[in-house]
């Protein structure tokens, strides 16, 4: 199944296909199911009585890359790839399905299969809980394919994990004129170039360096000709911490520095600033039992302690609703080609990862409900 996934790979908010095979499958395990969030498919099993539910949850959708590794199962869409393991996060979850289906007589409660789409835009768990699929549920379990990590290896560390990953947008409003008389203008680009450089002052003077936090600028776009002044100036970029409270404090900084720098230099500012991803933060409790179902799967020399970073991922928004675990799953193996990393055109993980995922999925979904 994760061979067929990856060989038809399809970006988000048009899992088509994906969507329709996870169906046919569940379909086929005697599962029901139905369509969530336009290409979101929600199973349930119910167990042998009445208990707590648990939400297990896998992403579909693929990047916007052009495939470069030369495999029997490369991309046959021409400009997309699955370059991050959502094809693994699926067919594993399928894999628990199965598991799970035949198993339900052992365990009570209920599990809620969630096959999520457009992680990638940080859209689709937000139109998930928009419509309801986290009502009722107790806790919720996720994973993630990680090449940097070993092969047969997996961190299910508490607290932070990944970091909240929020947009911003300055505008800065000059006066244009020529290139040869600028004191004629008010030069957009020179004003905005002083708003990039001192918004690095933010993370390194305004918050506290026992915090991790990052203010980066990535677009910046201005002018038209080598000899006029540009009149506006639009710059682009990313914040990432794991504190909420940092993350609530930013666009009031950013904002302060955009408008202040540019009124220096007789400009305006504008800032528009998007809230995307919240932190993901995994719950203690769940933590340690999932740190208990890797050792009974793997041994103790499974569990391993890995860094958080600073990537985002919108598994946070179900996260909010019920408490609950992502979990990093080794998927890296330099003598397989597997060690490149995330979002690369040659990115492809040690398959023998995939029976761990299955194993984790059900096992920590009996070990919640029976708990």
């Amino acid at each position: 199944m994760r061979r067929e996934f990856h060989k038809h790979p399809e970006p988000s908010l048009k899992e088509f296909r994906t969507a329709r095979r996870v169906k046919e499958e569940l379909e086929k395990m005697g599962i029901p199911c139905f369509s969530v969030a336009g290409t979101g498919v929600v199973g349930i099993i119910e167990g042998a009585g009445p208990g707590r539910t648990i939400a297990l949850r896998a992403d579909m959708d693929a990047l916007e890359l052009c495939e470069k590794n030369d495999i029997d199962y490369k991309s046959v869409n021409e400009g997309y790839m699955h370059g991050c393991g959502h094809d693994g996060h699926t067919a594993m979850l399928l894999g628990a399905a199965k598991i799970l289906n035949e198993l339900k007589s052992t365990f009570n409660g209920k599990v809620k299969l969630l096959f999520q789409p457009a992680e990638e835009l940080a859209q689709g768990a937000q139109m998930m809980v928009a419509e309801g699929v986290m009502d009722g549920v107790d806790e919720v379990f996720g994973m993630h394919l990680w090449s940097g990590l070993q092969s047969g290896k997996v961190s299910v560390d508490p607290g932070p994990r990944l970091a909240a990953t929020d947009l911003f947008k300055i505008t800065v409003k000059g006066k244009g004129g020529h290139g040869s008389m600028p004191h004629q203008g008010v030069d957009a680009v020179v004003a905005a170039s002083a708003v990039v450089m001192n918004l690095q002052s933010l993370v390194s003077r305004e918050i506290s360096p026992l915090e991790s936090a990052v203010v980066s600028v990535g677009v910046f776009k201005a002018g038209t000709r080598f000899n006029v002044i540009a009149s506006e100036a639009v710059l682009e970029g990313s914040t990432r911490c794991f504190n909420k409270e940092i993350r609530e404090g930013f666009p009031a900084m950013i904002e302060r520095v955009a408008k202040n720098t540019a009124a220096s230099y007789r400009a305006e500012a504008e800032l528009e600033y998007t809230f995307s991803t919240p932190p993901n933060i995994n719950d203690e409790n769940g933590s340690r039992r999932a740190a208990g179902t890797v050792e009974k799967l793997l041994g103790r020399e499974g569990v391993v302690s890995m860094e958080k970073a600073t990537g985002g991922e919108d598994f946070a928004f179900f996260l909010e609703k019920a408490p609950g675990v992502l979990a990093f799953l080794g998927a890296g193996n330099s003598q397989k080609q597997a060690d490149y990393p995330h979002h690369h055109e040659r990115f492809n993980i040690d398959e023998d990862a995939l029976e761990i995922g299955v194993a984790l999925y059900a096992q920590y979904a009996i070990d919640y409900l029976n708990e």
